[in-house]
């Protein structure tokens, strides 16, 4: 490792995100996701609740109000997301805060959903504010499908209530924590033979209060589950057509820019996908790919991302199905390798830019998972390795990308190896590679104390890693066919 340049790595022409945990499945930590798919995502999604004027709070609703009359996943007097430990009363050492400092360390941004009693007082809301400052980029996404009737702050409030709410808790929380990237997520325009989107009058405000424009549309949905099963002639799943659920989705972004007053901002999914219930899991991993193609046929530069939901289920909405017997362990689906591939094409990866040659010791800067500042390392490979490795003297916390895999370095991890970045995409003669390294904060957070502290982390890098690549076993075989 001769030579070092600088890097910077950007945004992707489609952001790829992905959820982990919700009320139909446990959070998996990031290590195991990084290996199954071999690259980090722009951002992980987290799903969580805050009532905290309720009865059993901070308890989770299907705990603290169990009962056997309850037959849909949203009757329980609250949200049965986790319940968020913030706020006034509570601390940051649980959660969602030690999960959103173990994606941050392994390169990715944050999206924390949260269902908020919109009965809250502004003093709570300043609080979920100050709670968020640390972690960089935010993206919040405050009482998501707001024009549905499922979630208990649409129970419990007017529609033109939910939509005041949002537009205050915006003005407060971003007032604390300018770092935060707002989500507004409501229906758009679901009707074809109309432009509004759905309750314009109430909800049409909350689209310039907001960062970033969503829609939650599942190509198939079984929305009756757990509580009963899917079969044909059943009212509780449904199904469209893909080309049905992009038009939607197109038409929905022309509204809200509208209703912006021509301006654009970020339209994304936050939540995506296709029930295996409804499809099957063959079918499932079909649609995810045409509507993929489409955005490619499509040059649909436009659309900005989508949130995969979600990497483990414990129902037919992930990536893998969560073992009944134990679950601590998924079961691989079809559409896991779908959307691997999906996920290392051209339009779904980071734009990565290189610049002038360097020296060390160097400062890298982390924005967010769309601009931070690397290093690229030139490497030159005889043919495919047989070992390949990176040992460390000192204790930064890294991500690092060769051959089109990613791997993540701990300061608590001495060596790396990084041979799976040829089991799947074998050298077939001599190669040259660059190895990229990032440093996300070892910490998960930021400094606060820095100038810049709220939008960036700095790392010096003072020594490379030791590489160790070696073309033969370390001693030949002594079996029939390699007998020396």
């Amino acid at each position: 490792m001769e030579k070092l340049y600088a890097l910077h790595m950007g945004k992707a022409k489609c952001a790829v995100d992905l959820g982990d945990g919700s009320e139909r499945g446990e959070y998996v930590n990031q290590d195991y996701i990084l290996h199954a798919l071999g690259r980090p995502h722009r951002s992980i999604s987290l799903m969580y609740c805050y009532y905290p004027l309720d009865k059993g709070w901070p308890g989770r609703a299907s705990v603290v109000h169990a009962s056997p009359d309850v037959s849909f996943a949203w009757d329980f007097p609250y949200d049965d997301y986790f319940p968020y430990q913030g706020g006034i009363g509570g601390n940051t050492e649980g959660e969602p805060f030690n999960y959103m400092r173990e994606i941050r360390r392994h390169g990715q941004d944050v999206t924390l959903t949260l269902t908020i009693d919109p009965h809250v007082t502004d003093e709570m809301l300043a609080a979920i504010g100050d709670d968020l400052r640390p972690f960089g980029r935010v993206f919040l996404r405050i009482n998501h499908e707001a024009t549905g009737n499922w979630f208990s702050f649409n129970k419990r409030c007017t529609y033109q209530e939910v939509a005041d709410f949002f537009v205050r808790a915006v003005r407060i929380i971003k007032e604390h924590a300018p770092n935060v990237q707002t989500i507004v997520c409501i229906g758009g325009v679901e009707d074809p033979d109309s432009n509004e989107i759905v309750m314009e009058k109430e909800f049409g405000q909350t689209i310039p209060a907001a960062d970033v424009w969503s829609v939650d549309k599942y190509m198939a949905l079984h929305w009756g589950w757990p509580y009963d099963v899917a079969e044909p002639g059943g009212t509780t799943h449904g199904r469209s057509a893909v080309r049905e659920i992009y038009d939607m989705t197109k038409r929905s972004f022309k509204r809200f820019r509208e209703l912006c007053g021509g301006e654009e901002k970020p339209m994304v999914m936050s939540e995506f996908n296709a029930d295996g219930d409804v499809t099957g899991a063959y079918e499932q991993a079909e649609m995810v790919k045409l509507f993929c193609d489409i955005l490619e046929e499509e040059q649909a530069d436009w659309f900005t991302g989508f949130t995969f939901y979600q990497f483990r289920d414990r129902g037919r909405l992930g990536l893998e199905i969560e073992d009944p017997n134990n679950p601590g362990v998924g079961i691989r689906q079809p559409v896991m390798d779908t959307y691997k591939e999906i996920i290392h094409s051209e339009r779904f990866l980071p734009q990565m830019t290189q610049g002038g040659e360097i020296t060390l010791p160097v400062r890298l800067r982390w924005g967010s998972s769309e601009d931070a500042e690397g290093l690229a390392i030139p490497l030159h490979f005889e043919k495919n390795p047989v070992f390949c490795e990176l040992t460390f003297e000192d204790d930064g916390n890294y991500m690092l990308e060769l051959n089109g895999r990613w791997f993540y370095r701990s300061p608590a991890a001495k060596t790396i190896d990084l041979m799976s970045a040829f089991f799947e995409k074998p050298l077939q003669g001599a190669a040259d590679l660059t190895l990229r390294l990032f440093a996300p904060p070892a910490t998960g957070e930021n400094d606060l104390t820095a100038e810049d502290g709220l939008f960036n982390s700095y790392t010096v890098v003072e020594k490379l890693p030791q590489l160790r690549i070696r073309y033969a076993a370390v001693e030949p075989s002594k079996d029939e066919k390699g007998t020396a």
